[in-house]
């Protein structure tokens, strides 16, 4: 399969956000993933799910919010983030394809708390900060939990964020990455490589959309 990748601006109540299409050919699905809180699309994470799904007849949609496409360093209120999500879903539903909601870290927040309004088919959560930093007793389980479709969330191994066992029993999926940080990186000593580590991201979410289309 080919990919062809174009850049859209889309205004939203929030400002101006910017998504870069990795389009297959003869796509079945959009899966619209974007940033965390403190970093953009340019995750090892996000590269590499956009060079691969559209091999597997998966549109990619990496979205940009309007707090970074302005140059801001420090994100926005979480309803805020909500605003530009909203603000960007009829450019990503626009081809009549189920589309996927995701993000890594706050953008996986995003797309839990949007999933059923927005009509998501199914959720994708990278990184998912399931509490901050050493605070377990401010879990964000509810949101995840409240998420309401098919949810994958795909957890570093030593994700100070929450590791895969705090995670509480739900209907969703689980992959742990082992080692994995909060942004899937690896220490150079781990038995598992870099490349390896992200190749199990891809695969994990790969093996998961072939799920979805069964059902």
């Amino acid at each position: 399969m080919t990919t062809t990748k174009t850049t859209e601006t889309v205004e939203t109540d929030a400002g101006t956000a910017r998504i870069t299409w990795h389009r297959a050919k003869n796509a079945d699905f959009v899966l619209a993933v974007s940033h965390g809180a403190g970093g953009g699309i340019e995750a090892r994470d996000l590269q590499a799910l956009a060079a691969e799904l559209p091999q597997h007849g998966v549109t990619v949609a990496l979205v940009e919010q309007p707090w970074r496409v302005a140059g801001k360093k420090v994100a926005p209120a979480p309803r805020t983030l909500d605003v530009g999500w909203r603000g960007i879903w009829p450019a990503l539903a626009k081809k009549k394809l189920p589309v996927i909601s995701g993000g890594r870290s706050a953008g996986a927040r995003v797309a839990c708390r949007t999933a059923q309004e927005l009509g998501a088919a199914a959720v994708l959560a990278l990184s998912f900060p399931l509490h901050p930093p050493g605070r377990p007793e401010k879990s964000r389980a509810e949101e995840l939990l409240g998420a309401g479709v098919p949810t994958l969330v795909v957890q570093g191994g030593n994700d100070p964020f929450g590791k895969p066992e705090e995670f509480p029993e739900g209907t969703y999926d689980l992959t742990g990455i082992p080692y994995g940080d909060h942004s899937f990186g690896i220490p150079k000593r781990a038995e598992l490589g870099q490349d390896e580590a992200v190749g199990l991201i891809t695969q994990a979410v790969i093996e998961w959309i072939k799920r979805l289309r069964e059902c």
